[in-house]
């Protein structure tokens, strides 16, 4: 592993005072992971953030039940991060799942393995893991600065940070490491405004895009009105992966006023913006009623309906009714409807033509941001030696399932030591 000590520091020293060792920017789980190993490393630590309080979205994203992480084998949790997997297992090799539930155990939260692999703390919350964490961290020495913006850096080579009021401080540090997020819930300090000011910089960065999102299709205003809000479920989702393979999965999603959202299509949902984004739309094939044949299909809907509507026909033969009803009904039309052998065949794989993802800021998660070419093997950037940085800011992604946490952390102990060893040079 190549040496920290190799190129200068850009941040200069100031001469009025002694510069803290380590400066962390950010402070959600990769900044507070940041700051936890390079205080452990014996040097001093200040952490800044721009809200009242540090780890906001990660309570926020625990309302529901945190999920730390994923017990599946180290190989299948790789591949989850696609084309960045080599340079994340890089990260994960030194902070894997297993020494992740261990950690939370030191911090006296207890994990279990859900039935989809899925690793929770007993009680499903954040809150007490959060709490722990930072009482810890203040233990051992970090100190914590918040409404504290991070505007950049002076001509100096110093901090500049601004309070609420737009007063800067200027905050001269041996190291820093950057963990301020992508661009999705901005309300909770993931805003993206660092973009500007390292590419300011010379800092090579993808463009910031939606991940794990949901799309726009052209519903009409009656199907939208009537269903927006409402889940389908069981369905199999259909569609061709990055690399032209196709790619089938069982689960459910949301119907929303504008498209869809919702865990199945936030699973495939790299695949589709990178679709979109090469032909300007995508189309996906949803399979209704994935535990009935399409043979068993068409023989029910072609027995007779006397006088029954075709809407109890289709709840009697199919088992299809309300917004599965509702969606054949909208992309069929009413004439076809009422060919049997052409609503079996939609059933079994019904046709939708996503047109755009959703805002980012509307995202779980963010795609792009600093690429992973830019920075070294500690996640320190080529462009500004001394600087590091962390989470999801950088290039790269992953579904939902626990992924994300565990890159996020995994991603800020690289960053942290990189950070700690350069200080202590020096």
């Amino acid at each position: 592993m190549r040496s920290l000590a190799a190129t200068p520091l850009p941040m200069t020293v100031s001469n009025s005072c002694e510069p803290i060792d380590v400066a962390v920017i950010g402070g959600g789980p990769a900044g507070l992971m940041a700051a936890e190993v390079a205080c452990a490393a014996g040097l001093r630590v200040q952490l800044f953030d721009a809200l009242g309080s540090v780890g906001r979205k990660f309570l926020v994203a625990g309302k529901g039940g945190l999920n730390l992480t994923h017990s599946e084998h180290f190989v299948e949790f790789i591949a989850r991060f696609g084309v960045r997997a080599g340079e994340v297992a890089h990260w994960l090799r030194r902070f894997d799942a297993d020494a992740l539930r261990a950690w939370a155990g030191e911090l006296g939260v207890e994990t279990f393995v859900g039935s989809s692999g899925r690793v929770f703390p007993l009680d499903l919350k954040a809150a007490p893991l959060l709490r722990g964490w930072v009482r810890r961290l203040r233990e051992q020495g970090v100190q914590f600065q918040v409404q504290r913006r991070f505007l950049g850096w002076d001509d100096a080579g110093q901090l500049r940070l601004a309070d609420r009021d737009g007063n800067e401080t200027a905050v001269a540090a041996r190291a820093c490491v950057l963990a301020l997020g992508g661009a999705s819930w901005p309300v909770l300090g993931s805003d993206g405004a660092w973009v500007a000011v390292l590419a300011a910089n010379n800092v090579d960065i993808a463009p910031l895009q939606p991940a794990n999102c949901g799309f726009d299709l052209a519903w009409s205003a009656h199907f939208s009105s009537r269903f927006a809000g409402q889940p389908l479920k069981p369905v199999s989702l259909s569609w061709r992966g990055q690399d032209g393979t196709a790619q089938t999965r069982q689960g459910e999603f949301v119907i929303s006023a504008s498209g869809v959202e919702g865990s199945l299509i936030y699973a495939a949902s790299a695949d589709l913006r990178e679709a979109i984004r090469r032909d300007g739309s995508v189309e996906i094939a949803l399979d209704l009623a994935p535990a009935q044949p399409l043979a068993q299909l068409q023989r029910e809907l072609a027995k007779p309906r006397g006088k029954r509507s075709l809407s109890d026909h289709l709840r009697r033969q199919a088992n299809i009714a309300g917004v599965k009803a509702g969606l054949l009904y909208e992309v069929l039309g009413k004439a076809r409807m009422d060919d049997a052998t052409a609503l079996a065949a939609a059933i079994k794989s019904l046709p939708l033509t996503l047109l755009r993802p959703r805002p980012v800021q509307e995202a779980i998660s963010t795609a792009g941001g600093v690429r992973l070419e830019a920075m070294d093997e500690h996640l320190m950037l080529h462009a500004l030696p001394g600087v590091f940085c962390a989470g999801e800011m950088l290039d790269w992604e992953a579904p939902t399932g626990g992924y994300l946490l565990s890159a996020c952390m995994a991603s800020g102990r690289v960053a942290g030591l990189g950070a700690a060893e350069w200080a202590k040079r020096r």
